[in-house]
């Protein structure tokens, strides 16, 4: 067993994806001690020794001893430290899109093991296999093509903060339909009704999201990073035009938002995956992988996410408006 509530499962399966590794551990359970672990053990005993009083050197040198057992037992047992988690006023915030699965599922992770507390918004209810409990009271479910359910979970994302600031806003979520064969839909066929429910959820929700949240957001000069894609600038043969259009807005709105909040210390940029190892990954990919991307390999979510993480951080603190791409290169190519 690993001792760390976070990651129980992982040992068992160590090839399992992330989301898929603590299905059989009970989250709402382990919350409390996730918090508690790294001083609730060792307290007793530093206050408790019989000899404390009539031994000061046989009480200061168990207390020493006692500390650095505690502290390697712990890194042995979980790869990432949950100490600073007890400071919760001491953490940063971030609201992630779109983080049920695939990369916004690798991005929560990113920012939960770095210590940040996490609200995610999804369609879907939280998943019962994500391995932290406090995430069930820090998820949202959002219909992000109805503009009065993003307005409500603005506002409840306000009442959540409270007078907190915000530190980061990824959005992640998107859409990209299909045909009846499966296949990209076409400009042509594409109908109306389509163009405005993927533009919805690809551009305005995150621009509602920016807008409605810009004063927590101030508050704490925090960074948005908005998920486009290859697509929004070239020809792809999966993505639909649709979905290339509305990532191509997208880009176009991360730069107008930057230059409009960027004197108002709110950072905003964006990122550009390419073919990403996901659930939904079309047939085909890997002859594009083959015969486009120089790496000449699928990318991970979490290259994604770690790409993300640098936006949202301290060491991209004069980084703004700019777009990054994770292709592998392949936006080089012909």
């Amino acid at each position: 067993m690993s001792g760390c509530p976070f990651h129980d499962g992982a040992q068992a399966n160590p090839a399992a994806p992330l989301h898929d590794r603590s299905s059989n551990s009970e989250p709402a359970t382990q919350a409390p001690g996730a918090t508690q672990a790294p001083g609730a053990t060792q307290a007793p005993g530093a206050t408790q020794a019989p000899g404390a009083t009539q031994a000061p050197g046989a009480a200061k040198a168990d207390t020493r001893a006692a500390a650095p057992q505690s502290e390697t037992q712990n890194e042995l047992a979980c790869p990432v430290s949950h100490r600073h988690r007890s400071e919760e006023t001491h953490r940063p915030i971030a609201v992630v899109t779109g983080a049920s699965q695939g990369i916004g599922h690798a991005i929560v992770r990113k920012f939960y093991d770095h210590g940040w507390k996490v609200y995610t918004l999804a369609r879907t209810p939280f998943s019962s296999v994500c391995p932290w409990a406090e995430g069930m009271t820090q998820h949202i479910s959002v219909d992000l093509s109805d503009e009065a359910s993003v307005r409500i979970a603005v506002d409840v994302l306000k009442e959540q903060l409270g007078d907190r600031p915000l530190n980061a806003l990824v959005n992640n979520a998107g859409i990209s339909p299909k045909n009846e064969q499966g296949l990209r839909l076409d400009a042509t066929e594409t109908d109306l009704s389509t163009y405005e429910r993927v533009m919805m959820v690809n551009v305005f929700a995150p621009l509602l999201l920016t807008r409605g949240l810009l004063e927590p957001l101030q508050q704490g000069k925090g960074a948005v990073v908005n998920v486009s894609s290859i697509a929004g600038s070239r020809i792809h043969p999966f993505a639909g035009a649709a979905y290339a259009m509305s990532k191509s807005a997208l880009s176009a709105m991360t730069r107008e938002l930057a230059f409009e909040l960027g004197r108002k210390g709110v950072r905003v940029n964006s990122v550009a995956p390419g073919e990403i190892e996901t659930a939904i990954l079309s047939a085909g990919t890997d002859k594009i992988v083959q015969t486009q991307v120089p790496m000449n390999r699928i990318g991970n979510p979490k290259e994604v996410a770690d790409v993300v993480m640098f936006l949202c951080s301290e060491a991209a603190s004069y980084v703004n408006g700019s777009e990054i791409q994770i292709d592998g290169g392949q936006h080089i190519g012909s």
